[in-house]
């Protein structure tokens, strides 16, 4: 080429060396004028394509805007690099000429691509790089396949750094294990292997685990399936709501609670019941969940039980026992700033975080503490009882948390104290089969709890303590708490002597 020796290159020179390779000179580029794209009477469809009577227009100025770049590249290529760059190249091709792989020229029809005619810009080939070239065809050579040569067993690995030997310590789970040791039968024989991991038969044979499969036992025909006919309501869980609730029945022997007063020298029943009322004034107020208020008792009734507390830090530690059951069941809690307000700044936030992880330490970590407002939510749901007995059933339940004699009860036989009392304040149902399927309780198993929550409605509280009374004397409450109330007597029936209820009360 001219640029080789010396001489410069005009843009006619390159041109003519376009036309020696075989390149069709490019089009001029077209006007803007010309565009369809400025033509306001072009007619688009709803993906915003042109239509076909624009398609032969739009063909010459696609096909120019492809060849543009093509042509570009192929003056850089004529041209070299500016610079100082592209002087170094010129003196370096006047000592030692490039390589130049020429491609023959091959026929096209007429009507063909354009582009396809274009050749392929190629760079001078160096002495290194077709030294690398010979090695890395070389090295890539494959052999042909030989279809006599047996089939060799892939070998083990470890990992990528170590492979395993018979000396070696790390050995695989499987490796060299003999099929025959593993048995996959799923006969009644193997039901004593199921539940654990891995175990032995009497054989001596190592059998895999395999998955347990819940059985439980039908529902009665008089007995309405509440979860099946919820089955497919997925927020429902109906083949997981049997066993999660006796699950939670059995975890209430873990969180046992011990009267505590007596350990307490600063505090007194009637300081309890008055920081339960204001945590319920602070539940209506933040707009929590009921399960959160629930929660936050029994973390101060289980705190208390272990830890002396002094009158003045009370109030701190029903703020934290709320803040702690927030972070639990909310779905946006409550910062602490908000608690440190609804205390009258009475306590800092270092303060409120210190006892915060002494609660933790205290009860375990564990917050999964069975609540009887879950309990009764599941009985009341699972009987079909009517929103005004539910209603007047969570007034009772709720009231019992200022009430000190119900923290040593059990929580699912305080929800269904609270329902039968609801019940039989209302004179709509008794304790059917239904309920007593589903809660698991009869009323002789709960008598003695229903009568210590009805004792509880009876006792005539402080101005002070009037918070729950009044929550749930509103008509969005249905105005329960004015129901008139029912003798204990009255709630025995059948279901106690007389000896065993003067025993109760």
């Amino acid at each position: 080429m001219a640029s080789m020796q010396g001489v410069r290159v005009t843009r006619s020179k390159a041109n003519s060396s376009i036309s020696d390779q075989n390149v069709l000179p490019t089009r001029n580029k077209r006007k803007a004028e010309q565009s369809p794209l400025r033509n306001g009477k072009v007619k688009r469809s709803a993906l915003g394509n042109l239509t076909n009577a624009a398609v032969e227009q739009l063909a010459d100025t696609k096909l120019a805007s492809m060849i543009q770049p093509v042509k570009k590249a192929i003056k850089c290529a004529v041209h070299g690099k500016k610079g100082a760059k592209a002087k170094e190249v010129a003196s370096k091709n006047k000592t030692e000429p490039p390589q130049v792989v020429a491609l023959p020229p091959e026929k096209h029809d007429e009507e063909g691509d354009v582009l396809e005619d274009l050749p392929s810009l190629t760079r001078p080939v160096t002495r290194s790089a077709a030294a690398r070239k010979t090695v890395v065809q070389e090295s890539t050579v494959v052999k042909p396949k030989d279809h006599f040569e047996p089939v060799k067993a892939p070998q083990r690995r470890i990992s990528n750094e170590f492979e395993k030997t018979s000396e070696s310590v790390y050995m695989t789970a499987l490796d060299d294990t003999p099929s025959s040791r593993w048995s996959t039968s799923t006969t009644q024989s193997d039901t004593k292997s199921r539940s654990s991991v891995s175990s032995f038969e009497d054989d001596g044979k190592l059998r895999p685990p395999t998955p347990c499969k819940v059985t439980r036992d039908p529902v009665p025909k008089t007995i309405d399936d509440f979860d099946m006919e919820n089955i497919l309501d997925p927020f429902q869980v109906s083949e997981y709501a049997p066993d999660i609730f006796e699950y939670l029945k059995d975890r209430e022997k873990l969180f046992p609670i011990e009267p505590y007063m007596d350990k307490q020298p600063s505090l007194s029943s009637w300081m309890r019941a008055l920081l339960v009322d204001w945590m319920v004034e602070v539940q209506e107020s933040f707009e929590l969940n009921h399960e959160t208020l629930y929660l936050a008792v029994k973390l101060v009734d289980m705190y208390l039980s272990k830890v002396v507390v002094s009158k003045e830090k009370l109030q701190l530690l029903g703020a934290t026992a709320m803040l702690i059951s927030c972070k639990f069941d909310e779905r946006v809690p409550p910062l602490i700033d908000d608690f440190l307000y609804v205390c009258d700044g009475a306590y800092n936030s270092r303060e409120l975080i210190t006892i915060e992880r002494e609660i933790f330490r205290t009860i375990g970590y564990d917050l999964g503490i069975p609540l009887s407002y879950r309990f009764l939510r599941r009985y009341a749901r699972c009987g079909k009882i009517d929103m005004p007995v539910l209603t007047l059933a969570r007034y009772i339940l709720e009231l019992s948390l200022m009430d000190y004699d119900t923290i040593v009860l059990s929580d699912s036989k305080l929800a269904a104290g609270a329902l039968y009392i609801a019940l039989k304040m209302t004179g709509t149902r008794d304790w059917d089969d239904t309920l007593q399927y589903y809660s698991g309780y009869q009323v002789k198993d709960f008598i003695r709890v229903a009568i210590v929550l009805n004792n509880g409605l009876h006792k005539k509280f402080k101005e002070p303590l009037s918070t729950i009374k009044k929550k749930y004397s509103h008509k969005i409450f249905h105005e329960v708490s004015k129901k008139p109330l029912i003798k204990s007597m009255k709630l025995c029936g059948d279901h106690m002597t007389l000896k065993e209820f003067m025993d109760c009360t």
